[in-house]
């Protein structure tokens, strides 16, 4: 069937659209011109519209039928192939999902030795199962880590031709759209042409396309849990994940997957992080806002936002390097520490994890809270200070009133930020899932568990895989209430300044 047309043919497939859409807006704009005399006047739009007009009948169809196209062909192609599989090609102890892996680990592999020559498409579309199968393969250049039963290499063999003319029939859909959005947009370059209407509704449509992405993304990403997390309560049942007291997963079953003890060592580093960042933030805002001067301000301000750019494996180091250490000094070691205690064993504890992330999260309640601040009227503070309050009376009893439902987001964005944390977690807090009032115990949070249930080779259809689908949609749902209870908030103070 000759050499597979991979996905790095998608680079000169879209150049190739690239290079029709730029020949059609030249093409399309002279010939606006040359119907029109060469007097651009008499058109009815101007000449780079009808080239514009021709780029937006080349590029859009012929993107979105190649977008559809890749995100239809795996799963077609996939579900064809899985439904060749029988009951008895499934080794026990594995799944239906391992198999596909092993499937196309050897139809890649098969593709492979096609593109580097080795063999051609009729030779890997032939081959058979045999005792000398993996040595014949691998003198060509394909490794294979396990025997190969025949239903397994038919499958194989028919995933690589099915994507094979799968990629075929993209290119040639792709091509023949392209170069018929060029024709009509040629036909219709001439001057009676409303070529400035056309573009203007075409990025009309854009807009409302980029507007509605948020939204789908959302609800494909919730769509997506929400179908997992009821495959996983089909295995396991709900009350020992909402009631449960441990959290103890165990790939050979018997699992005890709580997630009360992840959901409390969630809330606590994000309190003690909170903690940290909301007094030290707010109180940076009102003093940048407020009462320093243009050049301590254009000084201070950007210093403290770098803390927002560095990354947060940075942060994780930090944590488990020093500020762990550290506090092992003051609370651990028994006589040797400063206090003289033993209450820390290690340098992974909520505290360590909940001092780190609060350093991270300043400069977002800093800042925001700085530009909300600013953002309350001058005449407000006037009028107070016309009234004979001072400064400080100010800023209590008028500014920060005023600047409140500002603050309350600049709060929650740092709250869902702690929330969502995972890198400090893992290096400052430990992995240990226990439900515990003790800041200098080890601990670990719903994010770290749902990374340590999906890496790794795991098998999509176990309770202890699916458990992280159902914590992604139980901390969504909390975000969510948050979200919810911060609008409730923000509407009732608001109120009382309208």
């Amino acid at each position: 069937m000759g050499q597979i047309l991979s996905t790095a043919a998608l680079l000169p497939l879209v150049a190739l659209i690239a290079a029709l859409a730029l020949g059609g807006y030249l093409i399309a704009r002279q010939r606006a011109m040359v119907s029109a005399g060469g007097d651009s006047r008499r058109l009815h739009s101007l000449p780079s519209y009808y080239g514009y007009n021709a780029v937006m009948n080349v590029a859009v169809p012929a993107l979105l039928a190649l977008g559809i196209w890749l995100l239809l062909q795996p799963m077609l192609v996939q579900s064809w192939v899985a439904g060749m599989i029988p009951a008895q090609a499934v080794p026990e102890g594995s799944s239906v999902a391992l198999v596909m892996s092993d499937l196309r680990r050897l139809a890649e592999g098969l593709d492979e030795a096609v593109q580097a020559g080795v063999m051609t498409g009729a030779e890997a579309a032939a081959l058979t199962v045999s005792d000398d199968l993996s040595t014949w393969l691998a003198g060509r250049g394909v490794a294979l880590g396990a025997e190969v039963s025949p239903e397994i290499l038919n499958a194989a063999q028919t995933y690589r031709e099915l994507n094979v003319t799968g990629y075929l029939g993209r290119n040639i859909v792709v091509v023949l759209l392209a170069l018929a959005g060029l024709l009509l947009a040629l036909r219709q370059s001439h001057a009676e042409f409303r070529a400035r209407n056309r573009v203007e509704q075409g990025v009309k449509a854009l807009l409302i396309l980029a507007a509605s992405l948020a939204i789908l993304t959302t609800v494909g990403i919730v769509l997506s849990m929400l179908f997992e997390t009821v495959n996983f309560f089909k295995l396991h049942p709900w009350t020992d994940f909402f009631f449960g007291s441990s959290w103890a997963p165990n790939f050979r079953g018997d699992s005890d997957l709580s997630i009360l003890p992840l959901l409390w060592g969630t809330l606590y580093i994000s309190l003690i992080a909170l903690l940290v960042a909301v007094p030290i933030g707010l109180f940076a805002a009102i003093y940048l806002s407020e009462y320093a001067g243009p050049k301590v301000r254009a000084t201070a301000k950007p210093l403290l936002e770098i803390l927002a750019g560095i990354p947060t494996i940075v942060y994780g180091l930090f944590a488990l390097l020093t500020v762990g250490p550290f506090l092992v000094q003051i609370f651990g070691r028994g006589e040797e520490g400063l206090l003289g205690v033993d209450w820390m064993s290690g340098a992974t504890s909520v505290l360590t994890a909940g001092l780190v992330m609060g350093i991270m999260l300043i400069p977002f309640v800093s800042s925001l809270s700085d530009d909300i601040i600013n953002a309350v009227p001058q005449s407000l503070r006037d009028g107070s200070f016309g009234l004979g309050a001072t400064q400080s009376e100010t800023i209590r009893q008028v500014v920060l009133p005023a600047a409140l439902p500002g603050i309350v987001g600049a709060v929650l964005l740092a709250a869902s930020r702690a929330i969502g944390e995972t890198m400090i977690v893992v290096l400052g807090a430990g992995a240990i899932a226990r439900i515990s009032a003790n800041p200098l115990d080890a601990m670990t949070t719903i994010t770290t568990r749902i990374v340590s249930q999906l890496t790794g080779d795991s098998d999509f259809a176990s309770p202890e895989t699916l458990v992280a689908f159902a914590l992604g949609l139980t901390l969504f749902v909390l975000t969510l209430g948050l979200n919810v209870l911060a609008l409730y908030i923000v509407r009732k103070y608001r109120e009382q300044y309208e």
